[in-house]
């Protein structure tokens, strides 16, 4: 069998999985009705997120995602009933595994497939916040024109771990708080990247969970790739979160070496002192990837109340600060 199909069979299998685990889904509110052609759409899982959830809503509102698209795996802390009465959500929920779902790319799909095709799609989590070119001063519909315009079908954005100076339970985050208030710095170096020769997208690690938690183990560290940002196609399917696309030509947003591809970032807000109970309740849960292998480091690492900052720490300044140290690109968009 050749590359090209058994790819073709691994997104035929990715379509059917979300098929199967598209019934483990019960509907809370479906607003779908009022999405317009040419909506912006955001999608994601959640769970027990009720304290992120006002900054996060107000972030990508303030971008201009038109309607968002929830998952809803079993919450207890009030995020189900929170999102079922925003006017601009529908959601969906299930008790059902993340794990036995792809990590909830199952869920996510047969949302896409139903919803978002024909659509410029993000799909992130809650604790992600996507950077691109310009934009404190141009909406994202100004980035998906353009991008519409250049033939360019997936947008790469590179996910940058931001933590505190200090140890991460040290300052309490308070609902409806901009995270980078408390996680205002982040790692300008120390990344490994190298490219998938099966699927072409490149594979990035290191940053600051690489040096704190898996500094034994660096190539244990988790990927830093993401492809957050697709024009979505019935037919196209993400692999393995949103690291990796099919068909393959998706895949290939980032240039390897001092490119000009355009690119953003993610800016991460994980490390705040709510982590340490999210890290032990999915230590617990058993549902991550690798047999939760990253929370099992980070519930090691957190009882001595690290402090993630050094020398070579860098404050986040701006997107135009991502783009001098080569973390982003604003490419051929002027």
């Amino acid at each position: 069998m050749t590359g090209a199909i058994r790819l073709r069979a691994k997104r035929r299998r990715g379509h059917l999985r979300a098929y199967v685990h598209g019934k483990e889904m019960a509907v809370v509110a479906d607003r779908s009705a009022a999405i317009k052609p040419g909506a912006i759409l955001l999608l994601s899982t959640v769970r027990n997120e009720r304290v992120r959830l006002p900054y996060f809503m107000r972030y990508y509102r303030d971008l201009g995602v038109d309607h968002f698209l929830f998952v809803d795996n079993a919450s207890d802390d009030g995020t189900r009933e929170y999102l079922a009465e925003q006017p601009d959500v529908s959601i969906w929920t299930t008790p059902a595994s993340y794990k036995a779902a792809h990590f909830g790319v199952d869920w996510l799909s047969h949302l896409q497939r139903r919803f978002a095709h024909g659509h410029w799609c993000l799909t992130v989590d809650v604790d992600e916040f996507l950077v691109y070119p310009f934009c404190e001063t141009r909406p994202l519909r100004a980035l998906t024109d353009w991008l519409d315009a250049s033939a360019v079908r997936s947008f790469s954005a590179m996910l940058l771990d931001m933590y505190p100076k200090g140890p991460v339970q040290a300052r309490p985050y308070h609902e409806g708080q901009n995270p980078f208030e408390i996680a205002q710095w982040f790692d300008s170096g120390n990344y490994t990247i190298h490219r998938n020769p099966g699927s072409g997208n490149l594979w990035i690690q290191g940053g600051p969970r690489a040096r704190m938690f898996f500094h034994n183990q660096p190539l244990n560290a988790p990927a830093l790739n993401k492809i957050p940002l697709v024009n979505w196609h019935r037919s196209y399917a993400y692999v393995s979160s949103t690291h990796m696309l099919l068909p393959r030509g998706l895949n290939l947003v980032f240039d390897e070496w001092g490119g000009e591809k355009t690119s953003g970032c993610l800016l991460h807000a994980k490390f705040l002192d709510t982590f340490a109970v999210k890290a032990a309740e999915e230590m617990t849960r058993g549902q991550h990837y690798a047999e939760s292998q990253e929370y099992i480091a980070y519930q090691a690492a957190l009882s001595t109340q690290p402090d993630m900052w050094c020398k070579f720490s860098e404050k986040y300044i701006n997107w135009r600060q991502l783009e001098i140290l080569g973390l982003m690109s604003k490419g051929n968009w002027a």
